[in-house]
């Protein structure tokens, strides 16, 4: 079984990847009253995406025979300006969960943690992705923030990613 240290710190992550959940799930819903329901589904997937990494962990712990202690979630932040803003909140968001796997896998190394090192490498590469898409999305939505064909043409675009519905880990 792994080291205390790095059970606890792994509860931690599956409680900021729920506040990440969470935090995509509020700006869907602002974005779905701004009638931009291409961003607003986008930002759902993300959401279950989320919540798809918080079990992948959950299952990892338990799988270990560690236990799960889940903590209690703040409320999201449910007021945004612009959809700009919802952008940068995303990048911030990813950039901050970067840093958490990132401390999380050093932590790991120093530990001899192996297994955890082999489980979190996977949200290592997976974090490359995540930071990459917000920064282009970010980058997009500036460009054309002040064309409202534009914003349009871009919600229709995140529009056509599709919700993943299944939850199990992956």
């Amino acid at each position: 079984m792994s080291n205390q240290q790095i059970n606890d710190a792994l509860n931690g992550q599956i409680a900021s990847e729920f506040e990440s959940w969470y935090s995509y799930l509020a700006m869907s819903a602002w974005c779905s009253r701004e009638q931009l329901s291409g961003c607003a589904g986008w930002l759902r997937a993300q959401a279950q995406e989320e919540y798809t990494h918080a079990m992948k962990i959950y299952e990892f712990l338990l799988d270990r025979d560690v236990e799960v202690k889940l903590s209690p979630l703040d409320a999201p932040r449910e007021t945004f300006h612009s959809i700009v803003e919802i952008f940068e909140c995303a990048l911030q968001q990813e950039q901050a969960n970067t840093k958490r796997i990132d401390e999380l896998f050093h932590m790991a190394m120093e530990q001899k943690a192996f297994a955890s090192l082999v489980e979190l490498q996977w949200f290592v590469t997976e974090q490359v992705e995540e930071e990459k898409t917000a920064r282009t999305n970010l980058a997009r939505i500036k460009m054309i923030a002040d064309d409202p064909a534009a914003v349009l043409d871009f919600d229709n675009a995140l529009g056509q990613r599709n919700l993943p519905m299944d939850t199990s880990p992956q």
